[in-house]
């Protein structure tokens, strides 16, 4: 997932799991039901998101919490222990938070710069509606396996492309499926990915075993990727669409469109590919933008502010919208700053609190074990195991928690079937790390989704890669193809003991 970003400082091989003997599985599920039948509510009959204040999910997240809550009370779990695991979980989202902010004044330095104009002006020019998804694929996951980060990704190219295929007259969901679709590939395929170095540690085998048992079912699943998405750009509708050399025209017009912008965006991927933590790259990304602005853009800075620095300023906390003679670059020019990702922020707090209280009633390890014990036979262990990655990513709201959870319960019962434990530390990646993104209050689902600015249900369908990947390692699991046995073993049907 968030990959090399180290966004947690804690420790999470030693993540604890809770088990409560006092807590049933209908107990359990009682969070989760209610949770889901009022976000299905939200969705389905209340035309409006603005009657809470337009924080709807967040709401619904607390108020799941609180039933969860009152469940644990039920069944002797203390008010201090629910506090410990809700301050365990938001103390390990810090630097998630820390990286939005940083997006936030990214983007909004890199439009008062002129790079994000600057990358839409050549990207134009060379990527046409014809090739352009497949392409921006290929070009997140070069980008991901590089940095082992698709969040960096989204933060450079994906911004990138966005801007690109929406003046190209691209719906947005298809972009942002596109570029999501290609950096959980290459995160999932780096080396450098933090989530492709947990689920091997979770599962007992090593780094390269991992990745190399992993492309049986990655690469397979990337193909298919690529060749829907090249259908699509064959047959996209772009009728409508602004006129390129009108559009080029008015970046140049209105922007300082030099090559030389483009050093900006190198200084970010050069540090991440030198292992410098994010937050210092990002920082880097963000004077170096504002320095380049004063450079490049110094009419735009004029007419933005009092002051060129109070201009700058601006455009790092708060919004900024930059005007030109074309409508279509009115709405793509125009940025919220380290404000614009309050509403994220707030929605990852709200997730983390409902998980954490998940956790601490032991909900979460109870629901886990429940799966664990139906898998009767090894395509049965399989698919718990998807089920349980794809559930703790709904409940937990943390792709850490759906790798390591799992990883820790499903381990024995690989061996005892004489399975190899990469079959474990593939499957947790197939359907662990890359549906994250498809939860919009996960963690990662809210990161793509504000750092993209296209909402989860606008790109679910077209983020192929990522919800074909569990159904790829399904389809494997029953078919007995590329299952590992132990050395020396063969399929055994073991009794799973509570």
């Amino acid at each position: 997932m968030q990959e090399n970003d180290n966004l947690s400082e804690i420790e999470i091989e030693d993540q604890r799991i809770i088990e409560n003997v006092e807590l049933n599985i209908w107990e359990a599920l009682i969070p989760v039901v209610i949770l889901m039948a009022m976000l299905a509510y939200n969705i389905f009959f209340v035309e409006s998101q603005e009657w809470l204040g337009g924080y709807t999910n967040q709401w619904i997240l607390l108020m799941g919490g609180a039933v969860a809550a009152v469940v644990g009370f039920r069944n002797k779990v203390g008010i201090g222990t629910m506090l410990v695991e809700i301050w365990e979980n938001l103390r390990s989202i810090f630097v998630p938070i820390m990286i939005l902010l940083l997006v936030g004044a990214l983007a909004g330095t890199w439009l008062v710069s002129g790079v994000i104009p600057a990358m839409v002006y050549y990207g134009l020019q060379v990527l046409s509606p014809e090739i352009f998804l497949p392409a921006s694929v290929i070009i997140a996951a070069i980008i991901s396996i590089a940095t082992g980060s698709s969040w960096t990704t989204s933060a450079t190219v994906g911004i990138a492309l966005i801007g690109i295929g929406t003046a190209l007259g691209i719906n947005g969901g298809m972009i942002a499926g596109a570029v999501i679709s290609g950096a959980y590939f290459g995160d999932k395929m780096s080396p450098l990915s933090d989530t492709t170095n947990l689920a091997p540690a979770m599962a007992g085998t090593d780094l390269f075993t991992h990745i190399r048992y992993m492309a049986w079912t990655t690469v397979p699943t990337i193909i298919i990727t690529l060749i829907v998405f090249g259908i699509i750009s064959a047959n996209i509708d772009t009728s409508g669409e602004a006129d390129i050399n009108g559009l080029l025209t008015s970046i140049d017009a209105t922007f300082d469109t030099s090559p030389w912008l483009f050093v900006v965006p190198a200084i970010v991927i050069a540090l991440i590919l030198m292992k410098t933590k994010p937050l210092i790259a990002l920082s880097a990304g963000v004077v170096a933008a504002a320095v380049f602005a004063f450079i490049f853009q110094p009419e735009i800075l004029d007419s933005l502010a009092s002051s060129k620095i109070a201009a700058v300023i601006t455009s790092v906390f708060t919004s900024t919208s930059i005007v030109t003679d074309n409508e279509t670059l009115n709405g793509l020019f125009s940025s919220g700053g380290m404000q614009g990702m309050g509403w994220t922020i707030f929605l990852i707090v709200c997730a983390m609190v409902f998980g954490g209280v998940m956790d601490a009633i032991g909900a979460l390890a109870r629901i886990t074990r429940v799966l664990l014990l139906l898998a009767t036979s090894i395509f049965g262990l399989f698919a718990s195991t998807v089920i349980s990655c794809l559930g703790l990513n709904i409940v937990a709201s943390d792709q850490y928690l759906a790798l390591v959870i799992p990883g820790k319960m499903f381990k024995k019962a690989y061996e005892d079937r004489g399975l190899a434990p990469e079959n474990l530390s593939r499957t947790l990646e197939d359907s662990g790390t890359v549906t994250s993104v498809l939860i919009p209050w996960n963690t990662c689902g809210a990161y793509q989704s504000g750092v993209l600015g296209v909402g989860v249900g606008e790109y679910f369908f077209y983020a192929i890669f990522n919800w074909l990947s569990p159904f790829t390692t399904l389809i494997f699991a029953a078919f007995r193809i590329k299952i590992k046995m132990m050395t020396g073993q063969i399929p055994a049907v073991v009794e799973v003991a509570e």
